[in-house]
C-alpha cells in the first residue's frame, strides 16, 4: 500500500508546478526551439513529434531528483536513532514547506538564497548541456534532462530536506521520485502548450491557492512535530 507521505510529496510537486513552469518554462521553450524538426505532412501536429523528447527531458530530470533523494536519505542514517535531532530536522523540513508555500504565493523570497547557493554547482554543469544540443533523439534528451535536474530550485531543496528525514536511501529516493512525478504534468504541458499554460500558471489566484495548500502541509507538520508527522509520515520518516 502506498504510504500517505509519498502522496503528500506528490501533491506538493503537483501544486508547486506553477513555480516549475514559471522557473523552467523558459528552459522548456528553449529546448523546444532546439529540437530539430523533421519533415512531416501538414496534417501531423508538431506536438506529436515533440512529446517523446519532452517526456525524455523529464525522465532525466526526475532521475536526478531520485538520485539526490537517495544520497540525502543515506546521510539521514547518521541520526536515525537520535530522536532530538530527528525532531529538529523535521521542524526544519516543515518550515521549508511553509517558506515554499509563501514563495509560491509571491509573499516572500525566503528560498531565493538557497537557489543562489545552488548556482555554484549549476555553473559547472551548464556547459555540459551544449553537448546535447540541438536535440534530435531521446538519447540526447535524457542526459540533457538529467543535467536540468540540477538547476537551482528552492522547491526541490525544500523537498530534499524532507528526504533527509527518511534515514534511508530507498525511502529518500522514493520520496523524490514521488515529488518528481508530481511535477511531470505541469512541465509536459508547458512543453507542448507553452504560451497558454504559462499564462494560466502566472494567474495570481492559481499561485495563491497552490501556495496556501503547500503552506498548509507545513503547518500541519509543525502541529504534529512531537510524533514526527503521525500517520501521514508513518513508514516514510524513520522513527
Amino acid at each position: 500500500m502506498l504510504e500517505t507521505g509519498y502522496l503528500a510529496v506528490f501533491l506538493v510537486g503537483l501544486l508547486g508546478g506553477v513555480h516549475c513552469v514559471s522557473m523552467c518554462g523558459g528552459i522548456v521553450g528553449a529546448l523546444s526551439l532546439q529540437v530539430e524538426q523533421p519533415a512531416a505532412p501538414a496534417s501531423t501536429p508538431s506536438c506529436g513529434r515533440q512529446w517523446p523528447l519532452h517526456l525524455a527531458y523529464s525522465v532525466g530530470r526526475i532521475a536526478s531528483y531520485t538520485l539526490a533523494g537517495a544520497i540525502v536519505g543515506s546521510i539521514g542514517l547518521l541520526y536515525r536513532d537520535v530522536l532530538p535531532v530527528q525532531i529538529g530536522l523535521y521542524v526544519l523540513a516543515n518550515l521549508m514547506l511553509i517558506a515554499l508555500g509563501l514563495y509560491l504565493t509571491g509573499f516572500t523570497r525566503l528560498l531565493a538564497p538557497l537557489e543562489r547557493g545552488g548556482q555554484v554547482l549549476w555553473r559547472r554543469l551548464q556547459p555540459l548541456t551544449r553537448r546535447f544540443l540541438p536535440v534530435r533523439t531521446v538519447a540526447q534528451a535524457l542526459p540533457l534532462g538529467a543535467l536540468w535536474g540540477f538547476l537551482p530550485c528552492g522547491m526541490v531543496y525544500g523537498v530534499l530536506s524532507t528526504a533527509l528525514m527518511t534515514g534511508s536511501a530507498a525511502r529518500g529516493a522514493g520520496l523524490m521520485l514521488a515529488f518528481g512525478l508530481g511535477t511531470l504534468p505541469n512541465l509536459l504541458l508547458a512543453g507542448l502548450a507553452l504560451g497558454r499554460f504559462r499564462d494560466f500558471t502566472r494567474n495570481g489566484t492559481v499561485r495563491l491557492v497552490a501556495g496556501l495548500l503547500v503552506l498548509g502541509f507545513g503547518v500541519w507538520g509543525l502541529l504534529h512535530a512531537s510524533t514526527l508527522g503521525g500517520e501521514l509520515w508513518k513508514g516514510v520518516i524513520c522513527e
